[in-house]
């Protein structure tokens, strides 16, 4: 059978295309490339502002960019300019440095968009792309004007990953983020959706086999998202 991701992501990039979307690769410096979709031309000057607003997506653990975000990239593309990054070692994106902590992804993330022309920008970020988000707008304040984010927190600290793994039933996040089987991929998304629809299995099974890619990358990934409670401060962010 084939897989149904695999016919379904040539089909999504094409209605991306159609809605004025476009992948674009970003060397970010030797060894450190990032994939991103873009606005398929800078908008021109117009009364509508919205059509100068840059708005970045930024994805979770369980999926890549345009697959985590395709309804919100449909419903606002023709209104915004949006930027859709693969994080590394997400959708093809990839490093040969060492570095796996949020401030990493947060650094390569604001770098690409710099060599994309984006100077201010929205940035919407679900779950692990919620912690990339704070680490942009800690690190790069000027380039981040505001935040939407959703089913994430400011920093992962040791007090607060052991009491969400023991609420979940987990012993560690490569666990519950990296299933190696079908069973674990429908407890990925059961716990990770509120009100999951009756899914086919191998729905699960064809999803295990492409969006898993990766493994000791995404592990170190892991490793380094949790900090020790006290190498935490609450950054100071403006408010509007």
């Amino acid at each position: 059978m084939v897989n149904i991701f695999a016919v379904y992501k040539p089909l999504l990039h094409w209605v991306m295309k159609l809605v004025g979307m476009r992948p674009q690769r970003v060397e970010i410096d030797p060894g450190t490339i990032m994939n991103f979709w873009v606005p398929n031309e800078t908008p021109k000057k117009s009364k509508n502002s919205n059509n100068n607003k840059a708005v970045v997506f930024i994805h979770g653990f369980a999926d890549d960019g345009i697959i985590t975000w395709q309804s919100q990239v449909l419903a606002l593309a023709r209104k915004y300019k949006v930027y859709v990054p693969d994080l590394v070692f997400f959708g093809g994106s990839i490093t040969d440095r060492s570095e796996r902590s949020p401030e990493f992804q947060a650094e390569c993330v604001a770098k690409s968009l710099k060599k994309l022309g984006v100077e201010r920008c929205t940035l919407v970020g679900l779950s692990y792309g919620g912690m990339v988000g704070f680490k942009m707008a800690e690190m790069y304040p000027d380039l981040v004007e505001s935040m939407v984010l959703t089913c994430s927190v400011i920093a992962l600290t040791k007090s607060i990953s052991d009491a969400a793994l023991e609420r979940i039933g987990f012993k560690s996040w490569s666990d519950y983020l990296l299933p190696d089987s079908v069973q674990g991929v429908k407890i990925l998304f059961d716990i990770a959706t509120f009100k999951l629809p009756r899914i086919p299995n191998f729905i699960y099974k064809h999803h295990l086999e492409v969006m898993f890619d990766n493994r000791k990358e995404r592990e170190e990934l892991l490793e380094a998202l949790v900090i020790d409670d006290n190498d935490f401060t609450i950054p100071s962010h403006p408010q509007v």
